[in-house]
């Protein structure tokens, strides 16, 4: 494993990072099709023995439980040293004020509260999950560096907004000598590729690297097209985004089929192989629900695209409606009670503030 420093930072990470929503007590929240800790940790064990030393978790994922999972693996297989626990929040994990968002009272509270799960005494790569409309940049932004400054906390990233608010973040970050975000985490691949437009331009400019999650779309770049998994049957998400640009979707899976077969390996080698053509991404996120999942990844790094094959990947692509951008406090919430369970009240804003 060639390891890569994640941006302008220097921490060092693979260039996969496995993804570990897929982890967890279906029981205790979101996701319905995770694994019990029985099933994940061979997965674990795998990605550490392969040279993997990048795995991002969440407070939300089965309310704690990947966390605590991962937390108790890493301890087991690899020195805590050796491996970059990333982890997110945002999201409430339970009900009441101060639950939800990223206000000074909330981001010391939850840190403590990954960091028990986690069974470690700090976070490597500690990310808000989408910004918080209701609170100040200022003061989550203070609140994150604090948490650098007194050792809770290594390095920062954030996570899907529109451009200009990561911009803005930035720019507060740089003008009041705070701690900078090192890493977006947003939604990339053959069958998203919005983010060409304003976000990975602006990444590039500033020294951020991103990490990719949901790289294979799903699962839908890795399969024939039509074909359902057990995700996508419990999760339809998207269908009516899906039925939009469905033709174009078509074209794509099927030229990424083809280059798969002409070179013998698999569409997701195909798909993961295309997105290291760009110096932006850093790693995609790898949703390890089985050891060939790891596998292919760790195979696509091996695979270099000729530009014909990139051009015949692309060309079919139109442009389709992005959500990376939403951050309206109501949707939001209305979202993280839907896989979360935990209500929160929160007002809706219609415009957002600059």
């Amino acid at each position: 494993m060639q390891y890569i420093k994640l941006g302008h930072s220097g921490l060092e990470v693979s260039p996969i990072c496995i993804g570990c929503m897929g982890f967890g007590d279906p029981s205790r929240g979101h996701p319905a099709w995770s694994l019990d800790e029985e099933a994940s940790r061979p997965l674990i064990r795998h990605a550490v023995e392969a040279g993997i030393n990048f795995f991002d978790t969440a407070n939300l994922y089965s309310n704690g439980n990947s966390e605590e999972i991962l937390g108790k693996a890493l301890k087991d297989f690899v020195s805590r040293d050796s491996v970059v626990i990333a982890t997110k929040l945002s999201a409430p994990t339970r009900n009441g004020p101060n639950a939800i968002g990223l206000s000074r009272k909330a981001i010391m509270t939850e840190v403590d509260h990954s960091l028990r799960r986690l069974g470690t005494d700090y976070i490597d790569l500690y990310q808000i999950h989408r910004r918080d409309q209701t609170t100040p940049w200022e003061e989550t932004l203070e609140a994150l560096h604090d948490l650098v400054k007194i050792g809770k906390v290594r390095y920062l990233g954030a996570s899907s907004m529109m451009a200009w608010e990561f911009s803005k973040a930035l720019h507060l970050q740089r003008a009041n000598g705070w701690t900078r975000f090192v890493s977006m985490q947003d939604n990339y691949n053959l069958l998203v590729r919005e983010e060409e437009r304003e976000m990975l331009p602006l990444c590039a400019d500033e020294g951020v690297q991103t990490i990719i999650y949901s790289p294979l779309a799903r699962g839908r770049l890795a399969r024939p097209w039509g074909a359902i998994s057990s995700r996508s049957e419990a999760e339809p998400a998207g269908a009516e985004q899906n039925a939009a640009t469905a033709e174009s979707d078509r074209k794509i899976v099927e030229a990424a089929a083809a280059i798969a077969a002409e070179r013998g390996i698999g569409q997701a080698q195909i798909a993961l192989a295309w997105l290291r053509r760009n110096p932006v991404v850093a790693a995609p996120i790898v949703g390890a629900l089985k050891a060939k999942h790891i596998d292919d990844a760790i195979a696509a790094l091996s695979i270099t695209l000729t530009d014909d094959e990139a051009a015949e990947l692309e060309a079919p692509y139109t442009a389709r409606r992005d959500h990376q951008g939403v951050s309206n406090p109501a949707v939001l919430a209305r979202s993280a009670e839907a896989v979360s369970g935990f209500r929160k009240s929160v007002p809706d804003i219609k415009a957002e503030p600059r």
